[in-house]
Parts: structure tokens; C-alpha cells; sequence
């Protein structure tokens, strides 16, 4: 009789991508996946192969949920300078909350993983050009806007933000005071002021 999966996928990826966001993924194996989805070893297997293809399915759903589609909420009722800020103020306020692990589970495996596993690298420098591109677009149309510096030179300036909202995201996995996070913000706001 073949097998047939009786579990919500994303169910399971959301699960997953939990187990893999709170501990790594060489720190996570395949029993803590068990418990975490509730799926069994056997049920996993059958519908993933394997502990590696269900850490880039729940990567790449995580990319997903809490890159593009946070990015495209972000921007949905705002443009230019509203838009970037509201991402910080996003990422400073949401992370470890909710029961979610902090920091950003694309950044934790950047560190872990992009440096000797090609396909990983691949994902996040595609994820990270993404949001850079956020910056970009938003910078440019703040600038038509007339509601940041005229000198800014949009390419620049997303690249630094990017780098200054990397740093948010790697900080708010070890719970930073306050008044840490609300610096980062501010000196995103004053990149653009």
C-alpha cells in the first residue's frame, strides 16, 4: 500500500522551521524534529527525505513568511521613509516574542551554514538582495517624495541600511535593552534625515 501523508505540510515547516531557529541546524536532530512536529521518523522521511531537505523547505518557508511577506505588509500602506522605519521599528518590536525564537532565523544560518554549504549561501544572499532591494526601492521613492536628503544615493544608503538592520536582527537574538534597539532605529531615521 503506498504511503500517504496524513499532516498539513505547513504545518509541519512551521514546526520545523521553529526547531531549527531556536537551536541551529546541526544542533537540532532528527528526534527533536519528531517531537517538534509531532510527525514520526518514518513520516518524516517518507515526506522529506531527509533532515537537510527539511531545513531548506522550512528555510525557504521562513523566507518567505518573515522576509517577503513581512517586507510587502511593511509596504503595502507606506512608501519611501515611512516604509524603512516602520521595518525597523518591525524587527526591534516582534522578535522573541510570540513563543518565536529572537533574530532572524535567515541571519542565525548565514553564520552556521553559508560558509561551507553552497545552496544555503545561495538562499540567504538571495533573501539579503531582496531586502536590500527594499531599501533601494523606498529610498528612491522617499527621495521623489522630497522627505529625505537630496544628496542620498539610494544604492548606498539601502546597502547601509541593510547592514545597519542585519546588525538589529543579530542583536535582538540575545533580548537587547531597549534603549540598544531604539539607537539602531535612530540611526537608521538619521542616515535619512
Amino acid at each position: 500500500m503506498p504511503w500517504e501523508k496524513r499532516y498539513s505540510e505547513t504545518e509541519v515547516l512551521e514546526r520545523a522551521m521553529n526547531a531549527f531557529w531556536a537551536h541551529g541546524y546541526e544542533a537540532t536532530s532528527m528526534s527533536d524534529l519528531v517531537e517538534a512536529t509531532g510527525i514520526n521518523r518514518g513520516s518524516l522521511y517518507a515526506g522529506f527525505s531527509d533532515k537537510r531537505t527539511l531545513f531548506i523547505k522550512a528555510l525557504r518557508y521562513y523566507d518567505k513568511l518573515h522576509r517577503a511577506d513581512f517586507l510587502d505588509q511593511i509596504g503595502k500602506n507606506r512608501g519611501g521613509r515611512d516604509a524603512i522605519l516602520a521595518a525597523f521599528k518591525s524587527a526591534a518590536m516582534v522578535e522573541g516574542s510570540g513563543g518565536r525564537p529572537g533574530g532572524c532565523f535567515l541571519v542565525n544560518t548565514a553564520l552556521e551554514l553559508s560558509p561551507h554549504d553552497f545552496e544555503v549561501r545561495a538562499l540567504v544572499k538571495a533573501s539579503l538582495a531582496e531586502v536590500e532591494e527594499f531599501f533601494f526601492r523606498n529610498v528612491e521613492t522617499a527621495k521623489q517624495q522630497g522627505v529625505v536628503k537630496k544628496v542620498l544615493r539610494p544604492r548606498r544608503t539601502a546597502q547601509a541600511l541593510l547592514a545597519l538592520f542585519l546588525g538589529l536582527r543579530v542583536l535582538t537574538r540575545s533580548d537587547p535593552d531597549k534603549s540598544i534597539r531604539d539607537s539602531i532605529i535612530s540611526q537608521a531615521r538619521g542616515m535619512l534625515d
